[in-house]
């Protein structure tokens, strides 16, 4: 029913915004002056027809050809296109995202439900709700651009993956890659996470138990929770037992064995080792994809695929700062608010000496990054219709000083995100996390904020 209801909230909202867009910019707008054309040469099957200043595969396209598909016989029986390449047109293509949106906030529901099964229905879904709204994904919801499809089959690897579908989620890593290159990054991300979740399943880290809970382990009239290793389960039961009590909480944390990063390791990698083969065998088709692809970028001799000089791999190690800030200020109703800022303070407190030195190496390494590793990449300079331009000029060189002024609220922007991933998630995930992060985004010379949605 959850799915559903998602899907019910978040569409009345796409279609009319659609139709807006397309009667404002009926014309391809940026960036689909490139991908436009190129999806309407496949549908008149020229499929060796390719744009050189295309940085991504053709997965895009070829899904774009599955939807036309779909619509046309639709479109030719209302007389709305006589031909399969008039199907094609800008406002057909640009709906593929209008559709994968709606099935992106399914999909992040799914996952919510699957990481967090104490969660009522209502609650999930306005989570995904909340996600589905996250500006940059919602911009580009109405545009012909990789951003969307890529996050779609992004997500739907991941969910394949926490279901133990490894065949499939290799599968689906592959169609992802074949849509962004960089997908591969987020493919071995979820591999990692997986493993950590099977070699940490003895381990009780943390147990997030929401909403309404019966004192004597009873079933609720909506949800019984059954704490095990690493384990939560979730049952639907219709019966309610009159003489059990209930405690309504809004939230009750229960932390047993909490481990450290160090303590993590160490009950990590001796399992690790332990179940080396059995890890090989069932995570093999995420290798022959990875095989797959060093063996194309060797081919290629590039990432890319078109404007190789133009997006060559540089080191901009202040794109992770700026990353930082951005997601931060998305969600800044959390983490800059007052009561949030203290607590972090607090926490810091409790271990001074410790809270120094991570500090310290925090500031340092911003310091370095903006000071040696800021690049202005020339379509930066060149292109006043995206907001990095205005900020770029206006803000990071409005004085000399301003990008050094800046570094502060990048590191307590990363160590409010840190902290916040840490209350739901081991440590070395989170790791995990910042360094999938950093192996996307520091290689790219450009400064495009749709990068930060999943590049």
């Amino acid at each position: 029913m959850g799915r559903i209801a998602v899907a019910t909230i978040v569409s009345p909202w796409v279609i009319p915004i659609s139709i807006l867009v397309n009667h404002i910019v009926p014309e391809p707008y940026m960036d689909e002056i490139f991908h436009v054309p190129q999806a309407q040469q496949y549908c008149n099957g020229n499929f060796r027809s390719w744009d050189p200043m295309i940085t991504t595969p053709p997965g895009l396209y070829y899904l774009s050809l599955a939807h036309v598909a779909y619509l046309f016989p639709g479109m030719s029986l209302v007389k709305a296109a006589q031909s399969f390449s008039e199907g094609c047109s800008t406002a057909i293509l640009r709906s593929v995202n209008g559709v994968l949106a709606v099935f992106c906030s399914v999909l992040v529901y799914e996952i919510i439900i699957h990481l967090r099964p104490a969660l009522d229905e209502r609650r999930a879904t306005l989570y995904a709700v909340v996600l589905a709204m996250y500006p940059l994904h919602w911009f580009f919801t109405f545009l012909y651009y990789t951003d969307v499809v890529s996050l779609a089959a992004v997500l739907t690897m991941h969910l394949a993956c926490l279901k133990k579908k490894y065949w499939f989620s290799a599968l689906l890593g592959a169609v992802a890659v074949v849509i962004r290159q960089t997908n591969i990054i987020w493919m071995l991300f979820v591999c990692c996470s997986e493993v950590i979740n099977i070699t940490m399943a003895d381990h009780k880290d943390k147990i997030d138990v929401e909403d309404t809970i019966r004192i004597k382990g009873q079933p609720t009239p909506s949800n019984t929770v059954t704490l095990g290793p690493n384990l939560r389960k979730r049952k639907a039961s219709t019966s309610v037992d009159a003489g059990t009590h209930l405690i309504s909480t809004r939230k009750i944390s229960l932390q047993t064995c909490k481990l450290g990063f160090l303590d993590e390791i160490k009950a990590i990698f001796p399992k690790l080792w332990h179940m080396k083969l059995e890890l090989l065998v069932s995570f093999s088709p995420f290798i022959l994809v990875l095989a797959a692809f060093v063996a194309l970028v060797r081919w290629n001799g590039s990432v890319v695929l078109g404007a190789k000089d133009a997006h060559a791999v540089s080191p901009h190690f202040a794109q992770i700062l700026y990353f930082g800030l951005f997601s931060a200020l998305a969600m800044a109703p959390t983490l800059f608010s007052l009561r949030q800022t203290v607590h972090l303070f607090w926490s810091m407190w409790k271990n001074k000496f410790l809270t120094f030195f991570q500090m310290s190496l925090a500031f340092i390494a911003g310091f370095i990054a903006v000071h040696f590793f800021s690049i202005a990449h020339p379509y930066l300079l060149a292109d006043n219709r995206h907001y990095p331009f205005y900020l770029w000029r206006k803000v990071i060189k409005a004085h000399w000083s301003m990008k050094y002024l800046l570094v502060p609220l990048y590191v307590y922007s990363w160590i409010s995100i840190v902290t916040r991933l840490g209350k739901f998630q081991r440590k070395i995930w989170v790791l995990a996390f910042f360094l999938a992060t950093a192996a996307v985004l520091v290689p790219a010379p450009l400064i495009e904020f749709r990068y930060y949605t999943m590049r």
